[in-house]
Protein backbone atom coordinates (compact mmCIF):
# COMPACT_ATOMS: atom_id res chain seq x y z
CA UNK A 1 0.00 0.00 0.00
CA UNK A 2 1.59 3.40 -0.80
CA UNK A 3 0.74 5.81 1.96
CA UNK A 4 0.25 9.53 1.65
CA UNK A 5 3.09 11.89 1.82
CA UNK A 6 3.25 14.08 5.10
CA UNK A 7 4.71 14.52 8.25
CA UNK A 8 3.04 11.77 10.79
CA UNK A 9 -0.31 13.02 13.39
CA UNK A 10 -0.43 11.89 16.64
CA UNK A 11 -2.40 9.24 15.68
CA UNK A 12 -0.18 7.64 13.10
CA UNK A 13 2.55 8.01 15.75
CA UNK A 14 0.46 5.70 18.07
CA UNK A 15 0.06 3.20 15.57
CA UNK A 16 3.77 2.67 14.88
CA UNK A 17 3.73 1.99 18.74
CA UNK A 18 0.77 -0.68 18.04
CA UNK A 19 2.94 -2.23 15.52
CA UNK A 20 5.93 -2.52 17.01
CA UNK A 21 7.43 -0.23 14.62
CA UNK A 22 7.74 2.07 17.64
CA UNK A 23 9.37 0.47 20.89
CA UNK A 24 9.49 1.86 24.20
CA UNK A 25 11.66 0.03 27.38
CA UNK A 26 8.70 1.62 29.90
CA UNK A 27 5.26 2.67 29.47
CA UNK A 28 4.54 5.65 27.45
CA UNK A 29 4.28 9.14 29.60
CA UNK A 30 0.76 10.40 29.23
CA UNK A 31 2.28 13.50 27.06
CA UNK A 32 5.24 12.22 25.76
CA UNK A 33 3.25 12.09 21.91
CA UNK A 34 2.43 15.50 20.43
CA UNK A 35 0.76 16.66 17.47
CA UNK A 36 3.23 16.00 14.98
CA UNK A 37 6.50 14.36 16.97
CA UNK A 38 7.47 11.90 19.92
CA UNK A 39 9.45 12.91 22.62
CA UNK A 40 12.47 11.17 23.57
CA UNK A 41 13.72 9.90 26.84
CA UNK A 42 16.84 9.28 28.48
CA UNK A 43 17.93 5.73 29.54
CA UNK A 44 19.73 5.13 32.90
CA UNK A 45 23.18 6.04 31.91
CA UNK A 46 25.63 8.83 30.36
CA UNK A 47 28.55 8.21 28.35
CA UNK A 48 31.39 10.54 28.90
CA UNK A 49 33.23 10.84 25.86
CA UNK A 50 36.55 12.02 24.54
CA UNK A 51 34.86 14.26 21.79
CA UNK A 52 31.58 14.30 19.21
CA UNK A 53 31.66 11.82 16.48
CA UNK A 54 29.74 10.20 13.81
CA UNK A 55 29.33 6.54 13.65
CA UNK A 56 29.87 6.51 9.78
CA UNK A 57 28.55 3.54 7.47
CA UNK A 58 29.61 0.11 8.42
CA UNK A 59 30.00 0.83 12.17
CA UNK A 60 27.36 1.22 15.44
CA UNK A 61 27.60 3.63 18.30
CA UNK A 62 28.35 0.77 20.42
CA UNK A 63 31.58 0.14 18.88
CA UNK A 64 32.53 4.10 18.25
CA UNK A 65 31.70 4.22 22.13
CA UNK A 66 34.20 1.13 23.29
CA UNK A 67 37.29 3.04 22.55
CA UNK A 68 35.98 6.80 23.17
CA UNK A 69 34.10 6.19 26.62
CA UNK A 70 36.01 8.13 29.56
CA UNK A 71 33.20 7.13 32.16
CA UNK A 72 29.79 6.05 32.63
CA UNK A 73 27.46 8.46 34.68
CA UNK A 74 24.25 5.97 36.29
CA UNK A 75 21.31 8.47 35.78
CA UNK A 76 18.87 6.30 37.36
CA UNK A 77 18.89 8.86 41.14
CA UNK A 78 19.51 12.45 38.81
CA UNK A 79 23.15 13.22 37.88
CA UNK A 80 24.67 16.67 36.73
CA UNK A 81 26.12 17.08 33.02
CA UNK A 82 28.79 19.30 33.11
CA UNK A 83 29.20 22.47 30.50
CA UNK A 84 32.18 21.90 28.26
CA UNK A 85 31.81 18.14 28.41
CA UNK A 86 30.14 15.85 25.46
CA UNK A 87 27.91 12.49 26.59
CA UNK A 88 26.31 10.20 24.95
CA UNK A 89 22.86 8.65 26.40
CA UNK A 90 21.02 5.49 24.62
CA UNK A 91 17.38 6.46 24.80
CA UNK A 92 14.59 4.56 26.22
CA UNK A 93 12.79 3.87 22.71
CA UNK A 94 14.16 2.27 19.34
CA UNK A 95 12.79 1.96 16.42
CA UNK A 96 12.23 -1.00 13.65
CA UNK A 97 10.80 1.44 10.96
CA UNK A 98 8.92 0.58 7.49
CA UNK A 99 10.85 1.14 4.50
CA UNK A 100 8.59 4.33 3.76
CA UNK A 101 8.80 6.40 6.92
CA UNK A 102 11.96 8.34 8.06
CA UNK A 103 12.33 10.54 11.14
CA UNK A 104 14.53 13.30 11.67
CA UNK A 105 15.03 14.89 15.08
CA UNK A 106 15.61 18.16 16.98
CA UNK A 107 16.20 19.74 20.13
CA UNK A 108 12.59 20.65 22.57
CA UNK A 109 11.99 24.36 23.44
CA UNK A 110 12.77 23.96 26.50
CA UNK A 111 16.40 21.92 25.85
CA UNK A 112 17.56 25.04 23.02
CA UNK A 113 16.60 27.76 25.67
CA UNK A 114 18.64 26.59 28.08
CA UNK A 115 21.41 26.14 25.26
CA UNK A 116 21.83 22.80 25.49
CA UNK A 117 23.73 21.20 22.52
CA UNK A 118 21.96 17.78 21.66
CA UNK A 119 21.85 15.45 18.43
CA UNK A 120 19.82 12.51 17.99
CA UNK A 121 22.55 9.66 17.04
CA UNK A 122 21.61 5.91 14.97
CA UNK A 123 23.70 3.02 13.35
CA UNK A 124 25.89 3.85 10.71
CA UNK A 125 24.91 7.75 10.42
CA UNK A 126 26.82 10.06 8.45
CA UNK A 127 24.09 13.04 9.24
CA UNK A 128 23.37 13.80 12.76
CA UNK A 129 19.53 13.83 13.82
CA UNK A 130 18.47 12.03 10.55
CA UNK A 131 17.03 8.65 10.62
CA UNK A 132 17.05 7.17 7.27
CA UNK A 133 14.15 4.94 6.01
CA UNK A 134 13.81 1.11 7.22
CA UNK A 135 15.81 1.76 10.05
CA UNK A 136 16.06 -0.92 12.90
CA UNK A 137 17.99 -0.20 15.89
CA UNK A 138 18.69 1.84 18.93
CA UNK A 139 18.55 5.89 19.31
CA UNK A 140 21.45 7.63 20.94
CA UNK A 141 21.24 11.55 22.02
CA UNK A 142 24.26 13.69 22.17
CA UNK A 143 24.48 16.18 25.24
CA UNK A 144 26.62 18.64 25.68
CA UNK A 145 25.54 21.87 28.08
CA UNK A 146 27.10 25.28 26.97
CA UNK A 147 26.37 27.75 29.44
CA UNK A 148 24.43 26.24 32.81
CA UNK A 149 25.32 22.95 34.28
CA UNK A 150 22.00 20.62 33.90
CA UNK A 151 20.37 17.78 36.29
CA UNK A 152 19.47 14.86 34.70
CA UNK A 153 18.01 11.44 34.99
CA UNK A 154 16.31 8.26 33.39
CA UNK A 155 13.02 9.59 31.83
CA UNK A 156 14.41 13.16 31.46
CA UNK A 157 13.43 14.66 27.82
CA UNK A 158 15.23 16.62 25.86
CA UNK A 159 14.58 15.53 22.15
CA UNK A 160 11.97 15.06 19.78
CA UNK A 161 11.44 13.14 16.57
CA UNK A 162 9.73 13.95 13.41
CA UNK A 163 8.59 10.86 11.43
CA UNK A 164 7.77 11.53 7.40
CA UNK A 165 6.89 9.64 4.29
CA UNK A 166 7.57 10.65 1.19
CA UNK A 167 8.39 14.61 0.33
CA UNK A 168 6.08 16.67 2.27
CA UNK A 169 8.21 20.07 2.13
CA UNK A 170 6.01 23.18 0.53
CA UNK A 171 7.72 24.87 -2.77
CA UNK A 172 7.93 28.62 -2.48
CA UNK A 173 4.68 28.79 -5.23
CA UNK A 174 2.75 26.84 -2.58
CA UNK A 175 3.99 29.22 0.62
CA UNK A 176 2.88 32.02 -0.65
CA UNK A 177 -0.31 30.76 -1.47
CA UNK A 178 -0.88 29.08 2.37
CA UNK A 179 0.55 32.28 3.58
CA UNK A 180 -2.21 34.28 1.42
CA UNK A 181 -5.05 32.26 2.83
CA UNK A 182 -3.75 31.13 6.14
CA UNK A 183 -1.17 34.37 7.05
CA UNK A 184 1.90 32.47 8.19
CA UNK A 185 3.99 35.08 9.32
CA UNK A 186 2.78 38.69 10.45
CA UNK A 187 4.22 40.49 7.46
CA UNK A 188 2.66 42.18 4.63
CA UNK A 189 4.94 41.95 2.38
CA UNK A 190 6.30 38.51 2.99
CA UNK A 191 9.83 37.58 2.29
CA UNK A 192 9.82 33.88 0.47
CA UNK A 193 13.12 32.45 -0.51
CA UNK A 194 15.06 29.63 -0.08
CA UNK A 195 12.36 27.29 0.29
CA UNK A 196 11.20 28.86 3.53
CA UNK A 197 9.49 31.94 4.71
CA UNK A 198 11.57 34.92 6.52
CA UNK A 199 11.72 35.90 10.09
CA UNK A 200 13.12 39.16 11.23
CA UNK A 201 14.37 40.23 14.96
CA UNK A 202 12.48 42.29 17.01
CA UNK A 203 15.28 44.89 19.01
CA UNK A 204 12.95 47.46 20.25
CA UNK A 205 10.80 45.48 22.96
CA UNK A 206 6.97 45.49 23.50
CA UNK A 207 6.80 45.22 27.04
CA UNK A 208 7.31 49.27 28.78
CA UNK A 209 10.20 49.18 30.33
CA UNK A 210 12.07 47.87 26.42
CA UNK A 211 13.29 44.33 27.41
CA UNK A 212 14.59 42.82 23.98
CA UNK A 213 16.02 39.75 25.54
CA UNK A 214 18.40 37.96 27.97
CA UNK A 215 22.06 37.14 28.25
CA UNK A 216 23.06 33.87 29.71
CA UNK A 217 25.52 34.24 32.95
CA UNK A 218 28.54 32.16 33.83
CA UNK A 219 29.57 30.00 36.51
CA UNK A 220 25.92 29.67 37.66
CA UNK A 221 24.71 26.80 39.99
CA UNK A 222 22.63 23.61 38.15
CA UNK A 223 19.60 23.87 36.35
CA UNK A 224 16.88 20.92 36.66
CA UNK A 225 15.90 19.85 33.51
CA UNK A 226 12.66 18.13 35.05
CA UNK A 227 11.47 21.33 37.46
CA UNK A 228 9.16 23.89 36.19
CA UNK A 229 9.72 27.40 37.92
CA UNK A 230 12.16 26.38 40.13
CA UNK A 231 15.02 29.22 39.56
CA UNK A 232 15.39 32.98 39.94
CA UNK A 233 15.50 34.29 36.63
CA UNK A 234 18.29 36.74 37.53
CA UNK A 235 20.81 34.37 39.36
CA UNK A 236 21.05 32.75 35.34
CA UNK A 237 19.87 35.85 32.67
CA UNK A 238 21.43 39.53 32.49
CA UNK A 239 18.21 40.78 31.02
CA UNK A 240 18.83 43.23 27.82
CA UNK A 241 17.14 46.57 27.19
CA UNK A 242 16.25 48.42 24.59
CA UNK A 243 18.36 51.98 24.27
CA UNK A 244 17.40 53.44 21.46
CA UNK A 245 19.86 52.26 19.23
CA UNK A 246 17.50 49.52 17.84
CA UNK A 247 20.72 46.94 17.45
CA UNK A 248 22.92 44.38 19.57
CA UNK A 249 26.24 43.64 19.54
CA UNK A 250 26.49 39.66 19.75
CA UNK A 251 29.75 39.17 21.76
CA UNK A 252 31.87 35.92 20.25
CA UNK A 253 30.37 32.48 22.13
CA UNK A 254 27.65 34.37 24.65
CA UNK A 255 23.93 32.65 24.72
CA UNK A 256 21.03 35.51 24.01
CA UNK A 257 17.79 34.37 24.13
CA UNK A 258 15.62 36.93 21.62
CA UNK A 259 12.41 37.21 19.83
CA UNK A 260 11.14 36.94 16.16
CA UNK A 261 9.89 40.85 15.38
CA UNK A 262 6.66 38.75 13.66
CA UNK A 263 4.49 36.37 14.93
CA UNK A 264 3.70 32.87 13.60
CA UNK A 265 1.48 30.74 12.38
CA UNK A 266 1.54 27.26 11.72
CA UNK A 267 -2.22 25.84 10.72
CA UNK A 268 -3.45 22.37 11.92
CA UNK A 269 -2.61 20.37 8.80
CA UNK A 270 0.86 22.05 8.44
CA UNK A 271 4.42 21.39 10.71
CA UNK A 272 6.96 23.52 10.07
CA UNK A 273 10.87 24.06 11.64
CA UNK A 274 13.11 26.68 11.70
CA UNK A 275 15.87 26.18 8.66
CA UNK A 276 19.56 24.99 9.68
CA UNK A 277 22.00 28.44 10.49
CA UNK A 278 22.91 29.70 7.26
CA UNK A 279 26.48 31.62 7.30
CA UNK A 280 25.44 33.73 4.67
CA UNK A 281 23.44 35.65 6.85
CA UNK A 282 26.28 36.43 9.41
CA UNK A 283 28.84 34.68 11.85
CA UNK A 284 25.62 33.22 14.01
CA UNK A 285 23.57 30.68 14.57
CA UNK A 286 20.04 30.71 15.77
CA UNK A 287 17.68 28.47 17.07
CA UNK A 288 18.76 25.34 18.11
CA UNK A 289 15.12 23.79 18.59
CA UNK A 290 13.16 23.78 15.30
CA UNK A 291 9.99 22.25 15.39
CA UNK A 292 6.85 24.29 15.28
CA UNK A 293 3.80 21.81 16.02
CA UNK A 294 0.51 22.30 14.32
CA UNK A 295 -1.53 24.78 16.01
CA UNK A 296 1.08 26.96 16.98
CA UNK A 297 0.00 30.55 16.71
CA UNK A 298 -3.48 29.45 15.62
CA UNK A 299 -6.04 31.35 16.59
CA UNK A 300 -8.38 28.20 17.44
CA UNK A 301 -5.77 26.86 19.73
CA UNK A 302 -5.57 30.30 21.86
CA UNK A 303 -2.23 30.81 20.16
CA UNK A 304 -2.62 34.19 18.23
CA UNK A 305 0.01 36.44 17.75
CA UNK A 306 2.41 33.67 19.12
CA UNK A 307 6.45 34.67 18.17
CA UNK A 308 9.16 32.67 17.55
CA UNK A 309 11.82 32.59 20.49
CA UNK A 310 15.22 32.54 19.08
CA UNK A 311 17.94 31.12 20.42
CA UNK A 312 20.81 32.86 19.12
CA UNK A 313 24.91 32.43 19.51
CA UNK A 314 27.67 34.29 17.57
CA UNK A 315 30.68 32.56 16.33
CA UNK A 316 34.19 33.42 16.13
CA UNK A 317 33.89 37.29 15.85
CA UNK A 318 31.32 39.72 16.95
CA UNK A 319 28.43 40.81 15.15
CA UNK A 320 25.75 43.41 14.97
CA UNK A 321 22.26 42.63 14.84
CA UNK A 322 20.04 45.77 13.85
CA UNK A 323 16.45 45.72 13.99
CA UNK A 324 14.41 43.64 11.52
CA UNK A 325 17.36 41.76 10.26
CA UNK A 326 16.80 38.43 8.74
CA UNK A 327 17.62 35.84 11.41
CA UNK A 328 15.81 32.78 9.80
CA UNK A 329 13.58 30.82 8.00
CA UNK A 330 10.59 28.72 8.69
CA UNK A 331 9.74 26.11 6.02
CA UNK A 332 6.73 24.32 6.03
CA UNK A 333 5.57 20.60 5.37
CA UNK A 334 1.90 18.60 4.97
CA UNK A 335 0.83 16.44 7.55
CA UNK A 336 -0.44 13.60 6.60
CA UNK A 337 -3.78 14.21 8.46
CA UNK A 338 -4.82 16.49 11.00
CA UNK A 339 -3.96 15.91 15.04
CA UNK A 340 -6.11 14.35 17.33
CA UNK A 341 -4.76 17.52 19.43
CA UNK A 342 -3.41 20.97 18.53
CA UNK A 343 -0.60 23.06 20.15
CA UNK A 344 -1.81 24.83 23.26
CA UNK A 345 -5.07 22.81 23.20
CA UNK A 346 -4.60 21.14 26.93
CA UNK A 347 -1.28 19.53 25.62
CA UNK A 348 0.95 21.07 28.32
CA UNK A 349 2.31 23.25 25.36
CA UNK A 350 4.13 25.91 27.36
CA UNK A 351 5.15 28.45 24.77
CA UNK A 352 1.45 28.99 22.81
CA UNK A 353 0.24 32.90 22.64
CA UNK A 354 4.33 34.00 23.64
CA UNK A 355 6.26 36.64 23.27
CA UNK A 356 9.82 36.97 25.09
CA UNK A 357 9.55 33.97 27.41
CA UNK A 358 12.34 31.93 28.75
CA UNK A 359 11.96 28.27 29.54
CA UNK A 360 9.40 26.53 31.74
CA UNK A 361 12.33 26.20 34.41
CA UNK A 362 12.15 29.90 35.59
CA UNK A 363 9.98 31.77 37.61
CA UNK A 364 8.21 34.37 36.07
CA UNK A 365 8.74 38.19 38.05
Amino acid sequence: MTRKSGILADRAIKALFAEGQLKSQDILDSDQIQPASLDLRLGSKAIRVRASFMPGPGCTVAEKLERLTLHEIDLENGAVLETGCVYIVPLMESLELPEDISASANPKSSTGRLDIFTRVMVDRAQEFDKVPAGYKGPLYLEISPRTFPIIVRRGSRLSQIRFRVGHALLSEAQLLDLHSAETLVASDVPNVSGGGIALSIDLTGSSPDGLIGYRGKHHTSVIDVDRKAAHDILDFWEPIYNRGSRELILDPDEFYILVSNEAVHVPPLYAAEMTPYDPLVGEFRVHYAGFFDPGFGHAGAGGAGSRAVLEVRSHEVPFILEHGQIIGRLVYEDMQEKPEGLYGTGLGSNYQAQGLKLSKHFRAG
